[in-house]
């Protein structure tokens, strides 16, 4: 878990949040939807929905990726910020995006069984071929 507050956004500045709360471990999804929509693999981290304060809504964007799950980004910059199943009461949050020192560590790969043909996944960490239902908890 991370510290008590952590804040980020995105590359321009337009998007800018906050987490009031603990965040989730790391989680590196390898879906193909993730690695479109980023250029790689997702590092997300997770937060409840009502932990998560965001300034520049007028800069975030969503884009409805399969039903029901959305992701969100800066329409200035193009940076992916959110990821959400918007059923669920927590919301995962890119974790490039978050300020340094995140204090977070990756806990595990999803989706390994559709990474991308050009990289490996090097490290120990446990590893899911697919996920729970509706995509899972990036």
């Amino acid at each position: 878990m991370s510290a008590e507050r952590a804040a980020g956004g995105c590359l321009c500045g337009a998007v800018r949040y906050a987490v009031d709360g603990p965040l989730r471990p790391v989680i590196a999804c390898h879906c193909g939807q993730c690695r479109r929509w980023s250029g790689h693999l997702v590092a997300a981290t997770a937060a409840p929905r009502s932990a998560l304060t965001v300034d520049g809504n007028e800069a975030l964007a969503w884009y409805e990726s399969s039903p029901g799950i959305r992701r969100g980004f800066c329409r200035t910059c193009g940076s992916s910020l959110f990821w959400g199943d918007e059923a669920a009461p927590t919301i995962s949050i890119m974790a490039g995006t978050l300020d340094a020192p995140s204090g977070l560590t990756t806990e595990r790969h999803i989706f390994a069984a559709d990474k991308g043909d050009y990289y490996d996944i090097a490290d120990s960490l446990p590893r899911q071929d697919g996920d729970r239902e509706r995509g899972g908890d990036r």
